[in-house]
């Protein structure tokens, strides 16, 4: 396990972790960089929008971003990250998971922080279509722990377009970060999500009368008890518990066997610094695995320079290590 320093230096005027995490998602001025709009139907009937940026082209370095906890299409981490892969002339897509394109699904089912096989379906259709690609991926959040957990239980079986991967800001053990997000300032973060998850459900509920129970739906409050009600029996899991320990990319990375960079901030609110400790320790055995795991930064923060001129140390750092694979 490579550990890299981080270069990154946190800006003065958003101290602590909450402004940097915060600032990203509301403040942050980001047009989106994308030029069309595509819809792919999936095999079971649904369909998947890829958010689209330039031609794919052969030999020429792709970008695959998949995308955090109820993104939108004009995610500004994202449209940031195909920004900085434009500058170098590559091509890139944003995979909006399923329901977060703003039409809810047609099969009853969601996206999940362990869901897979849309990933797989996306990025093998990608390897089948241009001769010689270049794919580099980066997993954000929530698309961080699906890129890992499809990254180790692929293994060798990982197409060999995929150059480099990147995950960031990455919630490796699902039940400690939901667990650590119940208290204190954090449980904003869990209000705002909810209220988007609980709209989007109630309206499958409309499609699907038996999907949950409703009144659990509507009184759930962590998000153990959403996926406890919803996320978990729905996709195949027990509940919230076997959900988690099922899911979580932290009992995958032992296989991964792609060169992929860790990015993390020791500060992160959504995650309790004892599980990077434990990230580290096992990527110790993983030559694949590089980590980079500054003092700040937030959740998908790292927003550096000044007041008139704020920089986003992640984006930049992400596409200059997928380009170092070249």
């Amino acid at each position: 396990m490579p550990e890299l320093a981080s270069a990154f230096r946190p800006a003065w005027w958003l101290p602590g972790p909450h402004l940097p995490t915060i600032w990203g998602k509301v403040l942050r001025r980001r047009a989106p960089v994308h030029d069309r709009l595509e819809r792919w139907p999936t095999p079971d009937g649904d369909h998947l929008t890829l958010v689209r940026m330039g031609t794919v082209t052969s030999g020429v370095p792709h970008l695959l971003i998949l995308h955090g906890l109820e993104a939108k299409i004009t995610a500004k981490y994202a449209h940031g990250l195909l920004l900085e892969a434009r500058k170098l002339g590559w091509s890139g897509d944003l995979l909006m998971f399923r329901s977060c394109d703003g039409e809810v699904n047609r099969a009853r089912r969601f996206y999940h922080s362990g869901e897979t096989t849309d990933a797989d379906f996306v990025i093998r259709r990608l390897a089948s279509g241009v001769p010689d690609l270049h794919l580099v991926l980066c997993g954000v959040s929530l698309g961080g722990n699906v890129a890992l957990k499809w990254l180790g239980e692929q293994g060798e079986r990982v197409p060999r377009e995929v150059r480099r991967v990147a995950a960031v800001s990455v919630p490796y053990d699902l039940e400690t970060g939901s667990r650590y997000l119940e208290h204190g300032f954090a449980r904003l973060y869990v209000r705002h999500f909810l209220q988007s998850l609980t709209a989007k459900s109630l309206r499958k509920l409309e499609l699907h009368p038996d999907l949950c129970d409703r009144e659990r739906l509507l009184s759930a409050k962590t998000f153990w008890d959403f996926d406890d009600v919803l996320t978990g029996p729905l996709h195949g899991f027990a509940g919230a518990h076997d959900y988690y320990e099922r899911s979580s990319s932290i009992g995958f990375l032992h296989r991964i066997r792609v060169p992929t960079l860790l990015v993390s901030a020791w500060d992160d609110p959504f995650l309790p610094p004892p599980v990077l400790e434990r990230v580290r320790e096992i990527a110790r055995g993983n030559p694949q695995l590089h980590l980079e795991f500054s003092r700040r930064g937030g959740h998908v923060g790292w927003v550096a320079g000044q007041p008139w001129n704020p920089r986003y140390h992640m984006e930049e750092r992400v596409i200059r290590w997928l380009a170092s694979g070249k």
